[in-house]
Order: C-alpha cells, then structure tokens, then sequence
C-alpha cells in the first residue's frame, strides 16, 4: 500500500522544511567562522563544546529539528495570531516568544551535546557542573545572538514568503522563471456576484473585511486541489495549475464546486454577520503561456498569453447566459469523461476582441 500525503499537507511540509534548511546552513555557516577564528581550538574549553564529528552531527541535527519546530509554530500556531499588528510589533513580539523557546530547548541540549564531548553519560556531575558554568559565560551569550540572528532571518523569510506566496519566492530564489519559459497552464478567472451593489450596502471598511473571510473560505478548496493564486484583483481571483495538475481527475473543475461548497457550508455565517451569502462565476481555459520574472520595482511572476485574455472574457459571459461556469472546448475535451458529458454545449460565440467564433461549454 502506498501512502500519499494530500496535497495540503505536502504544502505544509513545503513550507516548513525551509526553516530548518535555513537554520542548517546558518549554523553551518557561524561554525564554519569559528573553526577559521580559532582553527577548531577550543577558546573557553570550561564552557564551550569542543567540535568533534560526532558533536557536529549532534548539533546539525539539533539546529534542523529547531528551525523545523519554528516552522511548525508559524504555519500552524502564528500564522492569524499577530494579524493586527504591525511588522515591527510582530517581528518584535515573535522574536520575544521564539527566544525564549529556543533558549528552553539550548537548555536541554547543551547536556546532552557535553555528555557526547565528555564521552559520559548525562548523569555525571561533569557534564552538570560545564552547563551551569555555559549558563553564565561569554558563550551563552555568544549562543544568544546567534540564536536571535537564526529567529529574525527566519521571520524575515517567513514575511516575504506571507506576502508574496511560498511558490512565488520559491521560484524566485531558484530562478526558476529568471528567464522567460514557455508552458502549458489552466486557468481560472473567478469574480464575485452583485459585488458592486454589495460593497456599496457595506461600506469599504466591512466590505474588506467580507473579501478577507470570502477569500479566507476558498483558500482550502484550493490548496486541495493543487491550484496557486495568481492574483487577487479586487473581488475577483485568478488561479492556475500546470496543466498535468489541473486535469488529473478533473481538478481544476472539482475545485470550483470545493469552493462553491464551502461558501454554502458558511451561508449562515455571512448571513449573519454581513446579511448577505456570497456566491461566484468562473471561466475556464488553458493553452501556452510565457512566464517570468518581471518589474523593476517590485518583482513577481507574471503570465502573458491568450489563454489570460480568453479566460477573462469567458468569465464575462457567464452572467449574460446565466451560467456558473463556462470552459472551452479545448480544455474540456481533456477532461475526464464523466465530467466532459455533464458539459452543455453554448454554441460558438464571439469574444470580445477576437474575431473567431469559439465554441463554449457550461459546466455548471
């Protein structure tokens, strides 16, 4: 029997194996100094850890299993907990709590690291009179910083991975799109109904706040089914998939009834906090997109190609026909066929900006 992670917790992992990999190489990196510094001799051998092999496994594995467990508290524990402070506040505060965390779990390893250079066991008095002398030297000190340096890379990782999509910085570190790449992408543009008259009986301020908890709703569906968030653009989301994504077992369909079922299951919510039930429509498509870095300013990932101006205008026509969901004949033929024979045939119709005709499906 093999076992498959879903798709979310594979997201997560993506998401917290990072830290560790960047409290591995800084830890690597600060001992790396030391050794130049001191040519591995041991300055304050009364308080320090003398490097050895086996010390040195000891500890990479104890800075992974540190920056994993941070990750774990950020994408589980800390993720909402800070929302409505500032960046500073939150760094500030976060640095405050994972500190003194840090300083907790130093305090269970430094025995065991001294037991290791000791060649003793834990129980020996040497090992406990090295650790209350390390408690109040230069080099619990020294261990401080380093550890207030590994937290704050971290958060700072952990803020530009918020902002900008883990799979955005992701490529961009890798340099994945640092040259333009031809591929093959679906793509879903999906808009709010009565968005306009809604956010004119809510005010901006709860209308933001009804986007935020709208959106906050679908995330799930999304992540389930393999898609990423292109863009917000107002009410309105963009989400794509690699093409070979999207239609394994239909996902890029399943995923608007996902999300159309969420929505429902948090009817009564919306009803009663802002008096009103959000639905939505979407076009769907897929074809060849160039994808890259792009900006001066600011950097993102950006796509260019028909297949976007298609889709949007897809989008358009669901509310003059009346329909949820209206794909091409291109991307349904290649859908499985339970789904492909629930398609309803539109006919071939004009888009706006294109001088074929293009025949169109509803889906739902």
């Amino acid at each position: 029997m093999i076992f498959r992670l879903s798709p979310k917790s594979r997201r997560n992992l993506s998401r917290i194996i990072p830290y560790g990999v960047i409290w591995l190489f800084l830890g690597w990196f600060i001992l790396t100094l030391e050794f130049l510094a001191t040519g591995n001799e041991n300055q304050r051998p009364e308080t320090e850890i003398t490097l050895s092999f086996g010390v040195l496994v000891f500890a990479s594995l104890a800075v992974f299993i540190a920056g994993l467990l941070m990750g774990v508290l950020e994408v589980f524990v800390f993720k909402n907990l800070f929302r409505s402070k500032g960046l500073g506040a939150k760094i500030a505060l976060k640095m405050g709590i994972y500190l003194l965390f840090m300083l907790i779990l130093n305090a269970l390893t430094f025995p065991l690291a001294a037991s290791l250079e000791l060649g003793t066991t834990l129980t020996d008095e040497k090992v406990w009179e090295k650790f209350w002398r390390y408690l109040g030297s230069v080099t619990f000190w020294s261990t401080l910083i380093s550890l207030s340096f590994h937290i704050l890379l971290s958060l700072i990782y952990s803020g530009f991975s918020d902002h900008l999509g883990h799979g955005v910085l992701l490529n961009l570190f890798t340099g994945r799109y640092h040259r333009p790449l031809g591929e093959s992408r679906i793509f879903m543009f999906l808009d709010m109904q009565s968005s306009t008259s809604l956010a004119e009986k809510l005010g901006h301020q709860r209308y933001f706040d009804f986007l935020s908890s709208y959106y906050n709703e679908l995330s799930d569906a999304i992540v389930e089914h393999e898609g990423s968030v292109y863009q917000y653009i107002g009410d309105e989301i963009v989400i794509t998939w690699e093409t070979e994504k999207g239609l394994r077992n239909g996902q890029c369909v399943a995923c608007f009834f996902a999300m159309r079922k969420q929505l429902e299951s948090k009817a009564r919510y919306f009803q009663e906090v802002y008096g009103v039930i959000p639905a939505f429509r979407a076009g769907l498509h897929c074809g060849q997109v160039t994808t890259g870095e792009i900006g001066a300013l600011k950097k993102e990932i950006f796509f260019t190609g028909d297949v976007l101006n298609v889709t949007s205008r897809i989008q358009k026509l669901c509310k003059i026909y009346g329909k949820e969901l209206i794909t091409t004949q291109v991307l349904k033929d290649q859908l499985p066929q339970a789904m492909a024979d629930q398609a309803q045939s539109l006919g071939d119709l004009e888009l706006e900006g294109r001088a074929e005709k293009i025949e169109l499906f509803s889906l739902a």
